[in-house]
């Protein structure tokens, strides 16, 4: 694990798997869009290795390469389907606490999603309404979606901090990829959809266990030289 952290002048959040665990209303949608088409459907499990990169990318993983003609439909029949599950999903244990610890300490936080900007929106407003992310971003027509940096640069200038003294906190190789893109520090979290193991292999040298766990990292002193708190 990384030693010696700096305290963040601000946080990006990615959402599912992060914030909220909506791996359930997630695979429930895209199970009965794909019954709905006569095709496969997949355990719950299996969509912590389909999300994460989009929704279009998700229908392809859940298709065969030989099904990918039905990408245009299944999209069409998942999107309401999702949309009616959507505020189902819980925050993980701790979520809120270490929201408020943060915004209490000053530190600025934004959220950057892969998931479609209005459903984002839709989603961070109703079910983190007691807090104030400066910004809520997700994927947006004409504009790369993470692993890509722009957003997440985007967002570091909307809030007027250097990007390197940015943490990105995500729970996939994605979020490590774009926090590594964008010259930002890379927090791994240990409660969503990818294993240590993964998450080591793209990059994390930082991981936390636990909420808490990040709120303690995130306040350490500057001039700490002890050990990151956490996993």
């Amino acid at each position: 694990m990384n030693q010696h952290p700096t305290r963040p002048a601000a946080i990006l959040f990615d959402l599912d798997g992060t914030l909220l665990d909506s791996l359930a209303s997630i695979g429930v949608a895209m199970n009965e869009a794909l019954a709905s088409l006569g095709l496969p459907t997949h355990p719950i499990d299996a969509y912590r290795r389909f999300v994460g990169d989009g929704v279009r990318v998700l229908a392809e993983r859940v298709l065969a390469p030989e099904q990918h003609h039905h990408i245009a439909a299944l999209l069409a029949a998942y999107r309401p389907l999702y949309r009616a599950r959507q505020l189902d999903a819980p925050a993980y244990d701790g979520i809120f606490e270490m929201l408020s610890a943060l915004e209490a300490a000053g530190i600025p936080m934004c959220v950057l999603t892969n998931k479609p900007d209005d459903l984002a929106l839709e989603i961070v407003g109703a079910l983190f309404r007691e807090t104030r992310f400066v910004v809520v971003r997700g994927e947006r027509e004409g504009v790369p979606k993470k692993p890509d940096p722009t957003q997440a640069l985007e967002l570091a200038a909307a809030v007027g901090v250097e990007p390197a003294s940015c943490w990105f906190v995500g729970d996939t190789p994605t979020d490590i990829a774009t926090a590594k893109n964008a010259g930002m520090r890379p927090i791994a979290v240990l409660w969503g959809f990818r294993g240590r193991d993964e998450l080591e292999r793209a990059g994390a040298e930082t991981l936390v266990d636990a909420p808490a766990a990040l709120v303690r990292l995130a306040l350490s002193a500057s001039s700490s030289r002890g050990s990151d708190p956490g996993a």
